[in-house]
């Protein structure tokens, strides 16, 4: 019997350390979801998100099944499929809760040839033209909203790109211009360029080159020529995924890095493009937004660090990842500082085999799973509204408002290091310096704490100012005054002396 008891606890434990999703008690699926507090360690916190529904190829209703889906769109209510095994693409539309077939695009009309050949990735502008990277055809093509043929984007005949490689557009993006940034395998000078005419420019936002010193100095003074030449050349890698904002800019996820240089800030897995490619993510966190800042070597679980297949961008400027490792999403605020983490490796909702994509429609987020062939919909728990209303509420300029809705999320999680941090912020603004001292001290934030310090001390002494001034002013005068006092009675002593002696 005692045997017995140990096993069912033991199995009950399995379950609950394993399992991917569990039963909440609103009847939703609810997934693990964790934090890292200041020291690193893992806190677990009540679920941002939990999973609405998983679209199926039954979903849709479609005669042949999805196969080896690459990648998501999210236009309006309308999700874009790039269903890559069939070498079509889905238009699906939201309907409330529901989600329909529009249309399955397999052709291109005035196209040659007109059909798709491995399509890796699609998006759409808001004249309703459409964009495929049609991979195996060596090109991007455009259409419009009626499936004509519009405009090809091919490869550059341009000293600047190797005309010996293959031109294997991967994933792209399209500004607002009609500028279109292309992600091609085999192409390491970053994101080739066209202009809206179809116009090739150049390549923008090379990735740094990344090697070890020893690395360096073997290869340099310990190798021949002949041994260097045949060995691999240091050059930039190639991105994983690119997303462009609302303001433009373009967030890539790299995942080729050492693991050393991670917690250092020397890999950045998560770029943010200006218009000549430098990085200008913002990174006032304490470790910068790599995904896991701890992964181990057990047996259940996949080593190594989180890998970020996909990025999505909401339009309150809070940047969403997708782990390919652990199948985990990552959401951050602008600051670089991460607001949770949740999702594991797994076939059952909440669970991904094998996560590429993710997209959004408003805070709802969308995650295609390759090998299940399957959208998962997560959409936002009160707690994660809670979350967003606080940081939106900031942005607006309603600090107040911000900081009553960040005191609601400690209500719920207690050791949530952002709420004391939103909390200060908005004390900040509201020029309660020696409050927010109060709130960045909890939250081991010395950054912004020696900045509301700074204010602090400036609003002590200029309250002060009479005082202080008295007070040195005393300490000054007073000791000369004593001085001259104690010179004035030596010469009178030593006056008094002198008529004396006479």
């Amino acid at each position: 019997m005692k045997r017995m008891l140990v096993f069912v606890m033991a199995c009950c434990l399995c379950i609950m350390v394993t399992g991917p999703a569990v039963a909440a008690e609103d009847g939703f699926s609810s997934t693990y979801t964790y934090n890292y507090d200041y020291w690193g360690d893992i806190r677990e916190s009540p679920d941002a998100y939990r999973v609405e529904d998983v679209i199926y190829s039954t979903t849709l209703n479609l005669e042949t099944p999805m196969r080896k889906p690459q990648s998501l769109y999210v236009r309006d209510q309308d999700i874009y499929i790039a269903d890559t095994g069939n070498n079509r693409i889905l238009q699906v539309r939201k309907n409330g809760t529901d989600y329909t077939l529009v249309r399955e695009i397999r052709t291109v009309q005035g196209a040659t040839p007109e059909s798709f050949d491995t399509p890796s990735d699609v998006c759409a502008d808001a004249e309703g033209n459409i964009y495929v990277c049609d991979t195996n055809h060596n090109r991007v093509i455009m259409m419009d909203r009626d499936l004509h043929f519009v405009r090809e984007y091919v490869k550059p005949e341009d000293s600047t790109f190797d005309q010996n490689l293959s031109f294997l557009p991967n994933k792209l993006v399209v500004d607002v211009s009609g500028r279109v940034f292309v992600l091609a395998t085999n192409v390491n000078k970053g994101l080739v360029k066209y202009e809206a005419d179809g116009t090739f420019t150049g390549f923008i936002g090379a990735n740094p080159v990344t090697l070890s010193m020893w690395d360096y100095i073997w290869k340099s003074f310990f190798t021949t020529k002949e041994q260097r030449a045949q060995q691999a050349s240091f050059v930039p890698t190639e991105y994983e995924n690119i997303y462009m904002d609302d303001e433009g800019f373009i967030y890539a996820t790299n995942t080729v890095f050492s693991e050393y240089d991670l917690l250092y800030d020397a890999a950045k897995p998560i770029r943010r493009l200006n218009g000549i490619g430098n990085d200008i993510l913002i990174k006032n966190d304490r470790y910068p937004p790599i995904g896991d800042i701890q992964w181990v070597n057990d047996s259940a679980v996949e080593y190594g660090p989180s890998k970020l297949k996909d990025i999505t961008v909401l339009d309150n400027d809070i940047y969403v990842a997708v782990d390919r490792t652990r199948g985990r999403i990552f959401g951050y605020d602008p600051q670089g500082i991460m607001l949770w983490a949740f999702g594991t490796k797994g076939n059952n909702a909440g669970a991904f085999l094998s996560a590429v994509s993710i997209e959004h429609m408003g805070h709802d987020l969308f995650c295609l799973d390759e090998n299940e062939a399957t959208v998962t919909v997560f959409t936002p728990t009160d707690y994660g509204n809670l979350i967003y209303k606080a940081s939106d509420e900031y942005l607006k300029g309603d600090y107040d408002g911000s900081a009553d809705t960040w005191r609601n999320v400690l209500k719920l999680n207690a050791n949530y290091n952002l709420a004391f941090i939103g909390i200060g912020r908005a004390l900040m603004r509201q020029e309660s310096y020696k409050e927010a001292m109060d709130y960045f001290k909890m939250a081991h934030d010395r950054q912004n704490y020696g900045r509301a310090y700074r204010y602090y001390r400036k609003e002590l002494v200029e309250s002060n100012i009479g005082w202080i001034v008295a007070i040195v002013v005393a300490v000054l005068i007073i000791p000369l005054v004593i001085r001259r006092k104690k010179q004035m009675e030596e010469e009178v002593q030593e006056y008094e002396r002198r008529q004396i002696a006479r």
